[in-house]
Formats: structure tokens, C-alpha cells, sequence
């Protein structure tokens, strides 16, 4: 059935973070926009015939990475027609010509539990002993968004495993309350590949609520990153729940393959517990965006009233703080470096250009 105007409007603002995310301009994206009326369907007008015709454009201007970008929107939020999923092959392809000409990036399939979970790695092809950096994204975000960090690997000194969410993408898995099993099985299928020493990740929404539960059973697991992780309150409130925008229940429903009108009595399992948060004890560091129309303040209040270790960086913004997105991009590798190699002058430089953006947002 075709959706109603008003989910076409939610799933349009919520993009346009996405596209912004991805280096296209919101001017792009809006233009786009324009011809996406309508969601349920692949027809001249829909969404996924609005954003393929795009990625199409692209790919035939020789440009596989934009079209990539483009093909991920046509499928965004998650692959409900045949149209979007035949966007995500192509989005898959796409990265795959565009990183087969930058080099350095390769793509594997891992066994983990029980399913082949497809991911794109760099620095894994070496003997040295560096940290693992693992990058997955939340409910909407699929693996191809993050070829930036891909190419970054050598200047981080650190392998680099790009995963997502089961549900998302080509997982195979769905989300489940213990979902964290699958971040520890990859990082045992990474040993098999590589050696490496200390285990990182950058994990946004609710891939940062499954890094959390990863943290608290894993002692590999030496720091975590996030942005607008639910951690509580999200799972277990029903009064904060019937606020939750529709975009976000229907791809819970999605990825976890419930119901949607089961979503609000089976989200409470997967809630993290006060007695798994005190047992993360490596440093954390949380985006919290003060407008966050999705996660509740409760939840980075909880993680403040028991991490002992945990850096709190506040936006006035709404949910994954997209106005602020070079900020948080700065501040993500400032504190990867800094876990990884210590302080010096690259933290340094990173802190103070941070530092500097704030003061200037500030003076406005």
C-alpha cells in the first residue's frame, strides 16, 4: 500500500541528514526530493524511481560513488519494494567499481553465527599488530556510507572492518535483544584474517546500544564511539514510545522482523541493564543531541550516572546532530587517535580546530 504523504514528508527530512552525511549538498538532495512524492511503490513519482534515476545519471557520468550515494537513498530506510532492493544491489556495485579504482579496499565474507555476513575492510593484509576499528551503522545506515574511514585507514594506523546492523543491508541476521553476539563473532572471524591488538568501534544509534552490550561481556573492546545510542528508557518507556517518529517503528518492525504493533511489548529485552552498563568500564564517548526526537534524555543521563569513563559532547540538534557533522567527524578521530596512540600534536590540532568551531558557533 502506498504511505501517506505525511511519512513520505518524516522519511524526506530524515534523508536529507543521510544525504548531508554523504557529501551531497541539501540543494541536491531537495532537487531530488522534488520528484519523490510518494513512498510504496516504483513508478514515475516514487521515491526509489526518483533516487535510481539519479544514481543511474551518475553511474553513466562516471561517477560510481555518487551513484552509489544516490542508489542507498532510493532503498533508504530500509528496501520495501522491489525497486529499493534492486537500489541496494546497484548501491552495492557501484561501491564496489568506485573502491576497485581507489584501491586498498577489499571485500570479504564472514562466517558469523551460523550466516556469510559481507563487509568491506582495509589494513587487514599485513602481519603488524594494529587496533581494530569497527564501524557500523543504525537502523538505516548501510556499510557503503562509510568508505571515508576505508581510505583513512593507513593515516589512523589501525584495520578497518565496515559492518552493519542485522537487517541492514546484507545482513542476514536480524536484531534481537542479544545482537551483540554477532559484534564479538566478527571481531573472532577479523583473528582468523589478521592479528591485531586492542578492538575500537564507532557505532551510531542503535549500533552503539549493541557496542555497549559487546563492551560489557568483551575485553577486547578498548573504547567506543557513538551518536544518539538508545540505552533504556527508549525500550522500556511506553509514553516516549508513542512519540517515537514512524520511520523509526517501521524499520525496527523491519529489522527485527516483528510486527509493528508487537514493537512495544518486545522492546523492552532488548533495553541494556544498570548491571551490564557497570561492567563498561573503557572509555565512551556519546554524541547527545539536545532536540533528539527519537532517543530520550534519560539515556545519556543513565550512561553519566554510571560509566566511569565517559565524554559527553552536546549539540542543540536533533537526533545524529546534522548540523553538526564536521564537529562530530573531528571529534571521532581526535578520540581515536588519542585511545589508540595517546595525546600529541595530532590531538592536539583536532581539539583546538573543534574548540575553535564551537567558539565561533557560540559568537553567532
Amino acid at each position: 500500500m502506498t504511505s501517506t504523504l505525511s511519512y513520505v514528508d518524516e522519511v524526506a527530512d530524515l534523508v536529507l541528514l543521510h544525504a548531508r552525511a554523504q557529501g551531497m549538498t541539501p540543494a541536491q538532495a531537495r532537487a531530488i526530493l522534488a520528484d519523490a512524492r510518494r513512498l510504496g511503490d516504483d513508478a514515475p513519482g516514487s521515491w526509489s524511481h526518483a533516487w535510481t534515476t539519479a544514481g543511474d545519471a551518475a553511474l553513466a557520468a562516471g561517477d560510481p560513488l555518487n551513484a552509489c550515494r544516490r542508489y542507498n537513498l532510493a532503498r533508504f530506510p530500509y528496501p520495501d519494494t522491489d525497486g529499493q532492493r534492486a537500489a541496494g544491489a546497484a548501491c552495492v556495485a557501484a561501491f564496489d567499481e568506485w573502491r576497485t579504482g581507489v584501491g586498498g579496499i577489499q571485500r570479504r565474507e564472514l562466517d558469523v553465527l551460523g550466516a556469510k555476513l559481507p563487509v568491506w575492510t582495509s589494513g587487514l593484509d599485513t602481519t603488524a599488530r594494529k587496533p581494530l576499528l569497527v564501524i557500523m551503522g543504525g537502523i538505516v545506515s548501510i556499510k557503503e556510507q562509510w568508505g571515508q574511514f576505508l581510505t583513512a585507514a593507513g593515516r589512523l594506523g589501525m584495520a578497518v572492518v565496515v559492518t552493519e546492523m542485522p537487517g541492514v543491508g546484507e545482513n542476514p541476521l536480524r536484531y534481537r535483544p542479544d545482537s551483540h553476539r554477532m559484534l564479538s563473532a566478527l571481531a573472532d572471524a577479523v583473528a582468523e584474517l589478521t592479528p591485531y591488538r586492542d578492538v575500537y568501534a564507532v557505532a551510531m544509534s542503535f549500533g552503539g546500544t549493541m557496542a555497549l552490550g559487546w563492551a560489557a561481556r568483551d575485553p577486547r573492546v578498548r573504547g567506543i564511539l557513538t551518536v544518539g545510542a538508545p540505552v533504556r528508557s527508549f525500550f522500556t518507556d511506553p509514553q516516549w514510545w508513542q512519540r517515537v517518529p514512524e520511520t523509526t517503528k517501521r524499520t525496527l518492525a523491519h529489522v527485527t522482523g516483528l510486527p509493528q504493533e508487537d514493537l512495544a511489548a518486545e522492546l523492552p529485552a532488548y533495553a541494556l541493564t544498570r548491571e551490564e552498563l557497570a561492567n563498561v568500564r573503557i572509555p565512551v564517548g556519546y554524541v547527545v543531541s539536545a532536540r533528539d526526537e527519537i532517543v530520550p534524555s534519560a539515556d545519556s543521563t543513565l550512561l553519566a550516572a554510571i560509566l566511569p569513563n565517559l565524554d559527553r559532547l552536546r549539540f542543540d540538534d536533533v537526533h545524529g546532530s546534522p548540523a553538526h557533522l564536521t564537529d562530530t567527524k573531528l571529534w571521532i578521530v581526535r578520540s581515536l587517535i588519542a585511545w589508540s596512540r595517546g595525546t600529541g600534536p595530532a590531538t592536539a590540532a583536532l581539539g583546538a580546530a573543534l574548540r575553535l568551531r564551537t567558539t565561533l558557533r557560540r559568537a553567532r
